[in-house]
């Protein structure tokens, strides 16, 4: 029996390790394809999709918005945020140990830039309240709405607490027919590049 035990156990780690490893193979497959984008090109894709975004009901009635602030290699996101962040309420994330915490956005606020080389609003207090909407970054997304971060599992653990209705987004080559998952990996409501929807 225990050996049984073990033979499964085994299969199950290599398969798991198979997983991770294929997993960081895309991250720098989509890494490589990110370095060719002109600032240019990243606008134009963010404008389309977040034409997409606005035309929704799950985004025109939504009063509270977590909305990623993008880094350098994201699809842009400060135009978005300073366009409707005095009609909604729109939240950012920021890192706590090993959670995710929401922190209130405001334009006339100071941002810092913290954990992972990401801006947050320089604030100590964090929103725990409901989220109507949340617009989330990842490396890569698939058919099946399913999405591929960072590894760390912020927003996985996040909308397994919250279950919040949410948007996967990124640039057209970031939408894949397949990528490996997990059991902690949530799936996407909808998935938005600037040439295809899904959901």
């Amino acid at each position: 029996m225990n050996d049984l035990v073990n033979e499964i156990f085994s299969f199950f780690s290599k398969k798991k390790a198979t997983v991770i490893a294929q997993k960081n193979q895309i991250r720098q497959e989509i890494s490589s394809l990110k370095k060719f984008l002109t600032a240019e090109q990243k606008q134009t894709a963010a404008t389309a999709v977040f034409q997409k975004i606005e035309a929704l009901t799950e985004f025109k009635t939504a009063d509270t918005i977590l909305i990623y602030w993008s880094t350098p290699d994201e699809l842009p996101t400060q135009d978005i945020i300073s366009k409707w962040c005095t009609q909604k309420q729109i939240f950012l994330p920021a890192v706590d140990g090993d959670k995710m915490v929401l922190k209130h956005y405001s334009p006339d606020g100071k941002m810092v830039q913290k954990s992972l080389g990401i801006w947050e609003p320089d604030l100590s207090e964090s929103y725990d309240g409901k989220i109507d909407l949340v617009i989330v970054p990842g490396i890569a997304f698939d058919k099946k709405k399913n999405r591929l971060g960072r590894g760390k599992g912020y927003y996985d653990r996040f909308f397994l607490k919250y279950k919040p209705t949410n948007i996967g987004v990124g640039f057209d080559f970031q939408l894949m027919h397949s990528i490996p998952v997990t059991k902690h990996d949530i799936q996407m409501d909808k998935i938005i590049t600037p040439s295809e929807t899904i959901g």
